[in-house]
């Protein structure tokens, strides 16, 4: 028996003490509740100026789900870059790599169709914007927009990285300056150069190989990161709670449910008829994606929950590497059911009824356009918002309207990326299933607790341990 295997069964017994992965998040929601509703109660600073400044509470709690927050989304360029390259490079083991991408762009296109349908008839049936005690006096233009030419600009590189910078300056005079990533960006420099190692051949190895050795590094910091999630989860949530609190539901009550309503219907109807259709059971769905949508929800970051949605999408539910690797990527960035689909519907139908505006047969079908098409058109720039002004510039609503929404986006941002997320492990899953190449045995398997239950410094053959995965690794399964 291997040395390592007492160590690797103490540490299974710790991780039972400590309870589960799934169980750590849930209780890590609960305190991080509590503690909100306490710094809620403390209240601002009084600094002496009209602005008001957190407690010492808010600031800890929004100083660690940032923190989190970062460093998740800081692992994410090299992983798409080094995921892409091995897996474009690993097509050569790929008979029907084009059927496949078309096939996934096309269930995109369905449940995004299908979403935006559900947004629309809540909007219409719920009438939020003539049920609302805001005022207008609170509409205010966004700061940022989205336009169709954003798609063309995202798709042309800046540099070979994907990275951008910008300055801004402060009221005291000082200059500050950060860096970005376009995802999209990334995702398309690495498919170049992963078409240029399948056409070099042979002399293209060595460099592939440092690739595929690189995404297992890549990979061990991923999940050490990961494991902070419980951590994460307290700082994002309470933050969120002392910041914002509830009472911003009150003048946006009915727009906020309609969102919601709109969000389980399609996370708890349209999904499980789609899997059901497809053969699939929706509880071990369920089962497997879970550990992705709660990250999702309490993160607010499709981007930053890739790796872990590509990881559930592999692992838990049996979609091959090669083409996983490949889907997730561009799901991240293109595949928004809650805030490209429900959310801009609603929204859109919210500002025109608040604004006396009369929407038409025609602008309904703009709407719909939109919001299957236009998340590619946002791509590079990411976000709800900037959707949502790419619907109402389109059907030319009034752009002010953003700004009354502002007030409860974050806690509406929660549900909607949960949705996203969701949605960018369902079409995957289906499409391999559809294609046959699905792992049915893994799929029936899944549970949601294996994402995370292999010991990453787990020596293979200890005890049935084995080195896990790495994300997009190359060789068919």
């Amino acid at each position: 028996m291997s040395s390592t295997a007492p160590a690797v069964r103490e540490r299974s017994r710790a991780r039972t003490l400590l309870g589960s992965f799934g169980t750590q998040i849930v209780l890590a929601l609960v305190l991080g509740v509590a503690l909100g509703a306490v710094a809620l109660a403390i209240g601002p600073v009084d600094a002496g100026t009209d602005a008001e400044t957190p407690n010492w509470l808010t600031s800890t709690l929004d100083t660690i789900g940032s923190s989190f927050v970062t460093l998740l989304r800081a692992i994410v360029p090299p992983l798409i870059f080094t995921a892409i390259v091995a897996s474009v490079a690993n097509l050569r083991n790929v008979a029907n790599g084009a059927r496949l991408a078309w096939r996934t762009l096309l269930w995109f296109a369905i449940t995004a169709a299908v979403s935006v349908v559900i947004g629309i008839v809540l909007g219409l049936v719920l009438q939020p914007g003539r049920h609302t005690t805001i005022s207008l006096d609170r509409a205010s233009d966004p700061g940022r927009t989205g336009s169709w030419t954003d798609f063309l600009q995202g798709l042309i590189p800046g540099n070979v990285l994907g990275l951008g910078a910008s300055t801004s300056a402060a009221d005291d005079g000082t200059l500050s300056t950060s860096v970005s990533f376009n995802a999209l960006q990334i995702i398309v420099v690495a498919i170049v150069i992963g078409v240029a190692v399948l056409r070099t051949g042979p002399k293209a190895d060595p460099f592939l190989t440092f690739v595929r050795s690189a995404l297992v590094v890549v990979q061990k910091v991923l999940w050490w990161i990961i494991r902070l999630a419980p951590i994460g989860t307290l700082g994002l949530v309470g933050h969120a709670v002392a910041a914002y609190g509830w009472d911003s539901l009150a003048s946006l009550g009915r727009f906020a449910v309609a969102v919601y309503v709109g969000l389980a219907l399609v996370l708890l109807v349209v999904y499980p008829v789609i899997l059901r259709l497809n053969g699939l059971s929706v509880l071990r769905w369920f089962r497997g994606a879970w550990p992705a949508i709660q990250l999702a929800f309490v993160s607010r970051s499709s981007i930053g929950t890739m790796p872990v949605t590509q990881r559930v999408t592999e692992r838990n539910l049996g979609v091959p590497s090669e083409y996983a690797s490949f889907a997730v990527p561009l799901a991240a960035t293109t595949k928004m059911d809650g805030c490209a689909s429900i959310y801009p519907a609603i929204s859109a139908i919210f500002v025109a009824q608040i604004f006396g505006i009369d929407l038409s047969v025609l602008d309904y079908v703009l709407i719909a356009f939109v919001s299957v098409v236009g998340s590619a058109a946002t791509a590079g720039l990411t976000g709800a918002i900037v959707m949502l002004t790419l619907t109402l510039s389109t059907v030319g609503l009034p752009l002010a309207g953003v700004g009354l929404l502002l007030a409860i986006d974050p806690i509406l941002d929660m549900g909607r990326t949960a949705v996203n997320v969701a949605g960018q492990v369902l079409v995957p899953t289906v499409v391999a299933k559809r294609e046959g190449i699905l792992d049915q045995a893994q799929y029936d398997s899944a549970q949601a607790e294996d994402l995370f239950t292999e010991d990453a410094d787990a020596a293979p053959g200890a005890d049935g341990a084995r080195e896990a995965e790495p994300v997009g690794a190359a060789g068919a399964r």
